[in-house]
């Protein structure tokens, strides 16, 4: 009788701990906006996804000379990486002459293929050398721009050379301000008005 009561007691215990758990984990204030209306990539689970960067930058990235939005100036974002970026007021935090590549890779964490995922450059890239990297080519991404990025084989879709900046930005749609946001490429921006 004791023994039948303890495991009713034990499972009861363990579904009370994954209910919550469960609440949790829809509930969390995840102030890293990870949304997925709108946005310009495959269909995949954006959880744990941090719009707001470290603000460090890859070793070797090289500041760049003269880009055309200067470090501490505001420009508008053209593009729709994530919901609330596009129409947005950004301000310069970096600019930096590398080259940039849109990937698909899968996940190292599982789930579904992202496919032309903007952006990871240069820097980015295991033993990427200095050479631009031939669309098709497939390697490994050094960047953890998302969860399960960071360590995954990729293949590069496309390459440009140009200058890309780290930028900070409140949201359109509302939300917290995000900041060091890697990567937002000098044809992506437009000046403010």
């Amino acid at each position: 009788m004791k023994k039948k009561t303890f495991m009713k007691s034990s499972l009861i215990l363990t579904l009370l701990v994954l209910l919550l758990a469960a609440c949790s984990n829809n509930n969390n204030d995840n102030s890293s906006n990870t949304s997925e209306e709108g946005m310009d990539m495959s269909s995949h689970d954006m959880e744990g996804m941090d719009m707001s960067g470290s603000g460090e930058v890859p070793e070797g990235l090289k500041v760049a000379e003269n880009p055309k939005y200067e470090v501490g100036s505001n420009a508008i974002i053209n593009a729709d990486h994530m919901e609330g970026m596009d129409g947005a007021e950004a301000t310069i935090v970096g600019a930096y002459d590398t080259i940039v590549y849109t990937i698909s890779y899968t996940p190292t964490t599982g789930g579904e293929k992202v496919t032309n995922h903007k952006w990871v450059i240069q820097e980015e890239i295991e033993d990427a050398g200095d050479e631009a990297i031939e669309p098709g080519t497939e390697v490994i991404v050094n960047a953890d721009h998302m969860e399960g990025m960071n360590g995954a084989k990729a293949t590069i879709d496309s390459a440009e050379k140009t200058t890309v900046y780290m930028v900070d930005y409140t949201p359109t749609t509302g939300g917290e301000k995000v900041t060091n946001h890697q990567w937002i490429t000098e044809s992506e921006l437009s000046p403010v008005e």
